[in-house]
C-alpha cells in the first residue's frame, strides 16, 4: 500500500503537535460512508518493553468471507513522549509502516483508539484517516473524554457519547453483559457506519475480529521469547 508523505514532522514539542492537531482536524469530513465496506484494516499498536520502539500490527479482514487477507508487524523507534491526547504522534509512524506492507489497499480503517471523541475531535482514527484519505472508524476499549449513560446489556445496545452539546460518538455494547466500547467518527464515515461496521466485524469477542487479531499480532511480537 503506498503511504503519502505526511505533511509534518513526527518528533515535535508537545505544543507543536497540538496544533498540528488543530490544523488537520479541519480536515475531517463525516459523511456516509456509502456502499459496505469489505477489506477492513484492523490496526492495532503497543511498545517494546524496553520502551524505545512502537510495535503495530494490521489485519486485512474480509468482511464478506470472515478471513484474514493478510497480516503484519511493524516497529518503529519512539520519537514522542507520552502525553494524554497526543499518543497518534506516538504510535501513527509505527502503524503508517505496517500499513504500507500491505499487498492490498483497505476499504476502511478501524483502529483501536478514539476518532472524534477527543480533545481535538483529532484522535489516531482521525490522523490516520485525514492522512491517507481513508474511511477511519476509532473503537476504543475506554473512554477519553465525554459523558454517556450506561447502555443496555444486549449486543448492539448503545447511548450517545456527548461532550457539551457536541455529540462525539456512541457508547456501544459489542456483546451481551461485557464492557462497552466507545466507537466514534476518524473520517470519510458518520457515527451511524461507525456503528454498524464495528458490529459487522464482531466475532464473538468484545473488540471486533480485525483489531482483535491485530491486539493479539502485537502482543506476541513484544512478548518475552
Amino acid at each position: 500500500m503506498r503511504i503519502p508523505i505526511p505533511p509534518h514532522s513526527w518528533a515535535l514539542a508537545p505544543r507543536e503537535a497540538i496544533a498540528v492537531q488543530r490544523e488537520l482536524a479541519a480536515r475531517v469530513r463525516v459523511e456516509p460512508i456509502g456502499a459496505a465496506p469489505r477489506l477492513v484494516a484492523g490496526l492495532d499498536a503497543a511498545f517494546s518493553r524496553d520502551g524505545r520502539d512502537c510495535v503495530a500490527g494490521v489485519v486485512l479482514w474480509d468482511g464478506e468471507t470472515g478471513r484474514v487477507v493478510e497480516q503484519h508487524v511493524a516497529r518503529r523507534p519512539l520519537t514522542f513522549p507520552y502525553v494524554p491526547g497526543l499518543l497518534s504522534f506516538r504510535e501513527a509512524p509505527a502503524l503508517l509502516a505496517v500499513l504500507e506492507r500491505l499487498n492490498t489497499a483497505p476499504d476502511v480503517l478501524l483502529c483501536d483508539g478514539q476518532g472524534l471523541a477527543h480533545p481535538r475531535r483529532f484522535g489516531i482514527a482521525c490522523h490516520l484517516g485525514v492522512l491517507l484519505d481513508l474511511p477511519s472508524v476509532g473503537c476504543a476499549k475506554s473512554r477519553l473524554i465525554g459523558d454517556a449513560t450506561e447502555p443496555g446489556q444486549k449486543r448492539g445496545d448503545r447511548e450517545l457519547l456527548h461532550d457539551g452539546a457536541a455529540v462525539i460518538g456512541c457508547v456501544l455494547r459489542s456483546r451481551d453483559s461485557v464492557r462497552p466500547l466507545y466507537v466514534s467518527v476518524g473520517h470519510r464515515i458518520d457515527l451511524a457506519g461507525a456503528v454498524e461496521l464495528v458490529l459487522a466485524c464482531g466475532g464473538g469477542f468484545r473488540l471486533p475480529e480485525p483489531t482483535r487479531r491485530a491486539d493479539r499480532l502485537v502482543a506476541a511480537d513484544v512478548s518475552p521469547r
